[in-house]
C-alpha cells in the first residue's frame, strides 16, 4: 500500500486507489446507507492492512504436506480493537473481518452540543491490557476530543503500544490529538480542509454515524 505522511512524521495518509475510490462514493450525498456501511467495512479492512504491517512475529515448526519447516506467526497476546461507539463499529466490524482473532473494547463518548467536550458514558475492555497493543477506531476525526478522551483511558490501562484509525480527519482534530499525545499515530484516507461552525469536517461526508445506521 502507499502511504504518505501528512501535518507531521506520525500522521500517515493512505493513499490507495481503492481507499480513495471508496471514500469518495462514502462522500457522495446519495450514497444508501447499506451501500455506506459496507464501503466502510470495506475500507476498514484496507487500513487494518497498512496499520498492522509492524506487528511482531515469530516462528513455529509446522509441517506440510510435503515438509517440515519453522514458519512465522504472531507473536504475543492478541490484538485489541477499541471502537468508540457508536460509528466506530463501522470500522470495527470491517478490521474484525481481516484480523477475527483480535479482543474487541468499547468506549461510550458523546459530544457536548455547546462545548464540543467528550461525556463518556461506557467503558469495557478486554484483560490483559499490558500485555497487548491497541488500535481506536473511529470513522471521523473532527475537534480531535473524542479521540483525546478516549487514548487518555486506553492509556490508563498501559497497553503495550496505541494507534489511532479513521477514515477522514480535520487539521484541527490533528493538532488537538498530537498537542495531547504527540506519541500516538493516526492512520486516515484523507485530511480535508477543515471544520465548518458546526465543527463538521468540510468537505468531508456528513455524520459518519446517522449516515451508517439510517438515523438521519
Amino acid at each position: 500500500m502507499t502511504q504518505s505522511f501528512a501535518a507531521d512524521n506520525n500522521v500517515f495518509v493512505i493513499k490507495h486507489p481503492l481507499v480513495q475510490h471508496k471514500l469518495t462514493i462514502m462522500r457522495k450525498k446519495e450514497t444508501s446507507t447499506s451501500k455506506f456501511r459496507r464501503l466502510a467495512g470495506e475500507i476498514a479492512m484496507l487500513l487494518a492492512y497498512e496499520v498492522t504491517r509492524d506487528m511482531p512475529m515469530t516462528f513455529t515448526e509446522i509441517e506440510t504436506p510435503i515438509a517440515k519447516m519453522q514458519a512465522p506467526i504472531l507473536k504475543g497476546q492478541e490484538l485489541v480493537l477499541v471502537s468508540i461507539l457508536r460509528a466506530g463499529n463501522g470500522i470495527l466490524d470491517g478490521m474484525l473481518r481481516l484480523i477475527p482473532s483480535a479482543h474487541v473494547g468499547h468506549i461510550g463518548l458523546y459530544r457536548e452540543p455547546k462545548t464540543q467536550v467528550a461525556v463518556e458514558y461506557y467503558f469495557k475492555m478486554p484483560p490483559n491490557m499490558p500485555e497487548r497493543d491497541v488500535i481506536i477506531v473511529d470513522p471521523m476525526l473532527a475537534t480531535g476530543h473524542s479521540a483525546v478522551a478516549a487514548i487518555d483511558r486506553v492509556k490508563e490501562q498501559k497497553p503495550k503500544s496505541i494507534k489511532y484509525v479513521c477514515l477522514l480527519a480535520a487539521p484541527e482534530g490533528v493538532s488537538f490529538v498530537h498537542e495531547h499525545h504527540p506519541d500516538i499515530p493516526i492512520y486516515t484516507a484523507a485530511i480535508d480542509q477543515g471544520l465548518n461552525e458546526k465543527a463538521y469536517i468540510v468537505p468531508g461526508l456528513g455524520d459518519a454515524g446517522d449516515r451508517m445506521f439510517g438515523t438521519l
